[in-house]
């Protein structure tokens, strides 16, 4: 027997252009293109749309913020959730980590040698500095731009927020400084402190300079701390074999302590033998999706749909 599915169509006048679709257990997966004005250039992402929200139905999303190195591609690719987010009607959200220069024009975004600066690397912040100022503006591309985007053009009932490593520290820092627009928040080998990490110290120094205040306002357990408890739970899985937990970039205590401090309740888990790869990312992710949805049937029923 052939299942029926209506196909996601966009409005004409859409701001999107749809690079491809894939059919994928009971739905599809997209990629869009658009400029962004945020970052003065084009944007990507991939969407996973289950058939509840292709036939116009409003469903809970996951947006998931990737690591320093990746785009949309690691996960939309490596992480599996398709067959889960079928099977409870999640939409599954994967924006790239940051601006990039066009091959096919004459403009160059700011790039650096170290793979924790630049392109790839952005922290999901709005860098202050030249000459990252110009297009390094994550932070409002994210919470503002894509996420406005996201619910004027697709079938999205609620958002939340999750990432992996400095995609985690991405989904930690947004999801607590603007709570009104997500409502769940988790993350897999974040950075926890990146104003205390190796990587975060040097992406911070090009991005803000030597202020340290705005270091602050960009480390998410500064950030949690500072702004208190703003979600009934928070889920956080660490591999405990992970190289970059030994080393010291991760700082998984200070997220620990600023929720005590915070009254934040945390589910915080070390998963022995695993490490930083997206081989822990498929094990832990089915674990991640239903929070997200246990957080979104809960919002559902506590406020009116918000219909944007």
């Amino acid at each position: 027997m052939i299942n029926n599915y209506h196909a996601h169509s966009l409005p004409a006048n859409t701001q999107l252009t749809k690079v491809s679709s894939n059919r994928c257990f009971e739905g599809e997966q997209y990629y869009y293109s658009h400029q962004s004005d945020a970052t003065k250039t084009p944007m990507s992402f991939s969407i996973y749309l289950p058939d509840e929200a292709l036939s116009g139905k409003r469903c809970p999303a996951i947006m998931y913020l990737s690591g320093l190195t990746c785009n949309a591609d690691n996960v939309t690719h490596k992480a599996h959730f398709q067959k889960k987010c079928s099977e409870l009607g999640m939409i599954f959200i994967a924006p790239d980590t940051s601006p990039r220069s066009d091959p096919d024009s004459d403009f160059e975004v700011p790039n650096d040698e170290r793979y924790f600066v630049g392109q790839g690397a952005s922290y999901y912040v709005d860098a202050t500095r030249a000459p990252w100022s110009t297009h390094f503006n994550m932070q409002s591309y994210i919470v503002d731009e894509l996420y406005d985007l996201l619910r004027a053009e697709f079938a999205i009932s609620s958002i939340g927020i999750m990432g992996h490593s400095m995609g985690g520290h991405g989904a930690l820092l947004l999801g607590f400084k603007f709570p009104s627009k997500f409502v769940s928040v988790s993350a897999l080998s974040p950075v926890c402190a990146a104003s205390e990490s190796a990587w975060g110290q040097a992406a911070f120094t090009e991005y803000f300079g030597e202020d340290k205040s705005l270091w602050q306002d960009a480390d998410a357990s500064s950030t949690i701390e500072q702004v208190g408890q703003q979600y009934s739970s928070i889920l956080v899985d660490q591999g405990a074999s992970d190289e970059f937990l030994a080393d010291g970039q991760l700082q998984t205590p200070k997220l620990q302590q600023a929720c005590q401090k915070a009254k934040q309740p945390l589910t915080l888990r070390y998963q022995a033998g695993h490490d930083h790869s997206y081989y822990f990312i498929q094990s832990m992710m089915d674990d991640h999706i239903n929070h997200h949805c246990k957080a979104a049937d809960l919002a559902s029923s506590r406020r009116p749909m918000n219909k944007h």
